[in-house]
């Protein structure tokens, strides 16, 4: 069964660091684009960003030259490096895996886990 599992998440100030994981299972990590996706109480769940099967990038603006989306492939492993985060960057996080990053049909299946909670203060 398709399975994520989501951490790394917490409390930092305005301008700090962190370093979310991943884990995925029940597919094949390398035939996949992993995306991950955010979600504030009260607001929509958004992607930020997107890792393809061949490695490439994308980023929504507001993120931008702050995060860095990673993977490795022998541990089934996605990462989110998020720098010089800022209290609009809180929300729960989650990971999940798409045919691909974008365009049509690009969509995430409706695989989830239980997300880790990024909090940042101002």
């Amino acid at each position: 069964e398709v399975q994520f599992v989501e951490s790394g998440g917490g409390l930092v100030q305005a301008g700090g660091s962190l370093r979310l994981s991943c884990v995925a299972s029940g597919f094949t990590f390398d035939d996949y684009a992993i995306g991950w996706f955010r979600q504030a109480p009260g607001k929509e769940r958004e992607g930020v960003s997107c890792i393809s099967a061949r490695g490439g990038s994308t980023y929504v603006d507001s993120v931008k030259g702050r995060f860095t989306i990673s993977s490795n492939s022998a541990k089934k492993t996605v990462y989110l490096q998020m720098n010089r985060l800022e209290p609009e960057d809180t929300a729960v996080y989650y990971c999940a895996v798409q045919p691909c990053c974008s365009g049509y049909g690009c969509s995430p299946y409706d695989f989830w886990g239980q997300g880790t909670q990024v909090t940042v203060s101002s």
